[in-house]
């Protein structure tokens, strides 16, 4: 494929725009090589500014859960443009898709709309905070939930001492009340626990992981968390922002059965806008401004484009269940081909996989944590990566990032994907 036209555009956005772009992985740092500009999608398929076609598996990294330009969705979103694209002033539509949200998701009462997961993510700690009147949280290394200076912390130099920063601007004092431990390593939060005695306020977790890779729980671990939250008057929150209306109808609490005790949300309910959320039970969100006094504002948050595209996406999905399992058949079926061809090939690999959301490690262990995930061979990742891309195939540029299955894939795109990885492998 030729990517000359790509080529310059990014030549030219390095001149004005940090890096390039506006969300670092977009870069291809981590595999090399430069970003392909995308001009537009339809379906299953990107097309970039070359004119090459691509099967997408990243989905705008989860929210076309339908494919792209999908036709309720783009009309609700035209005819509510047609009308104003934001008064800063309540909306009918807000309460239609809030009611529609709440319905769909158990253990939960009432949602507050914002603009990114990082929002979302950002205001649960803060409601968190305020609720329990302690500090402290506990995040788990690998897990990502947006760029705010909580989330942005590394490992400290034991079990039971609080993280440091990873980033410039994240403060020592921001620091010190995040608290960091390993997936799938529940002896490990009862270690931190018991170090902090009664200054837990909450437990943030990626309930199915995504962001190295994709991770799934033991059930001892999601379960013992619950039960350890419940026990020491700690808030359980699950990050939904992947996970939300993408797993099931009621999301990873639904698929796991586990009732988290603040749910975050973004991608799919946005239909492939920029919306964000967090919801709970009534007594939990009684603590949000105006009604508390945990203060939390958007002027753009709950704006009727935003609002039109998720209430499309979400009453398509709760009509269409069988989409979950048609999607998780799919997924299925594109992980069994990639593992017989590799494994024909005698190229180390494992693959993790839970509903719509698969990835693939080329490693020798099961993958469970961010440890074991970094133990996958970059240069073979970075091989893969871009020979799936001469293919037609646009994966995710990392290897520390799940796939996203949407429904408009057909099972001749998930044979002709796993035909590539032949090529490639060839």
């Amino acid at each position: 494929m030729q990517y000359q036209r790509s080529s310059a555009l990014f030549a030219e956005a390095k001149k004005y725009i940090p890096g390039g772009v506006n969300s670092p992985v977009r870069a291809f740092k981590a595999v090399g090589g430069e970003p392909i500009f995308i001009k537009e999608a339809k379906g299953a398929y990107l097309y970039d500014v070359d004119d090459n076609r691509y099967i997408d598996y990243i989905a705008s990294w989860g929210p076309l859960i339908l494919g792209h330009a999908h036709e309720p969705v783009l009309n609700a979103v035209i005819e509510k443009a047609k009308k104003g694209t934001s008064f800063g002033i309540p909306t009918e539509i807000e309460t239609e898709l809030a009611q529609l949200a709440v319905g769909m998701v158990p253990n939960v009462d009432k949602i507050r709309f914002v603009n990114s997961g990082t929002e979302a993510c950002m205001s649960a700690v803060r409601l968190a905070r305020g609720c329990t009147g302690k500090d402290k949280i506990i995040k788990f290394a690998g897990c990502y939930h947006g760029h705010s200076d909580s989330f942005l912390i590394q490992a400290g130099s034991g079990a039971v001492t609080f993280g440091s920063p990873n980033s410039p601007g994240v403060t020592q004092g921001t620091a010190k009340d995040t608290l960091l431990a390993n997936y799938n390593d529940l002896a490990g939060v009862k270690e931190l626990v018991n170090a902090n005695k009664g200054e837990i306020a909450a437990i943030i977790i990626e309930p199915i992981a995504g962001n190295m890779g994709c991770i799934i729980p033991t059930d001892k671990f999601i379960n013992g968390l619950r039960e350890l939250c419940t026990q020491e008057g700690i808030l359980l929150l699950f990050d939904e922002v992947m996970t939300g209306f993408r797993l099931a109808k009621g999301g990873a609490q639904e698929a796991l059965n586990i009732d988290a005790d603040i749910v975050m949300f973004g991608k799919v309910i946005g239909g492939g806008l920029p919306v964000g959320a967090f919801a709970a039970r009534a007594e939990i969100m009684a603590h949000l401004a105006p009604d508390g006094p945990v203060y939390q504002a958007g002027t753009l948050s709950g704006n009727p484009l935003a609002m039109s595209a998720g209430l499309a996406m979400l009453t398509e999905l709760n009509a269409r269940s069988e989409i979950f399992t048609s999607l998780s058949e799919k997924t299925e079926f594109l992980h069994k081909g990639i593992a017989e061809v590799l494994t024909e090939k005698g190229v180390a690999h494992q693959i993790n996989r839970f509903g719509s959301m698969v990835s693939i490690h080329f490693c020798e262990a099961p993958v469970i944590d961010f440890e074991t995930a970094a133990k996958g061979n970059n240069d073979t990742f970075k091989k893969y990566f871009h020979g799936m891309l001469d293919h037609g195939v646009y994966l995710p540029p990392s290897a520390f990032e799940s796939y996203f299955l949407n429904d408009a894939i057909s099972y001749a795109d998930l044979a002709k994907t796993i035909e590539a990885v032949r090529k490639v492998f060839e």
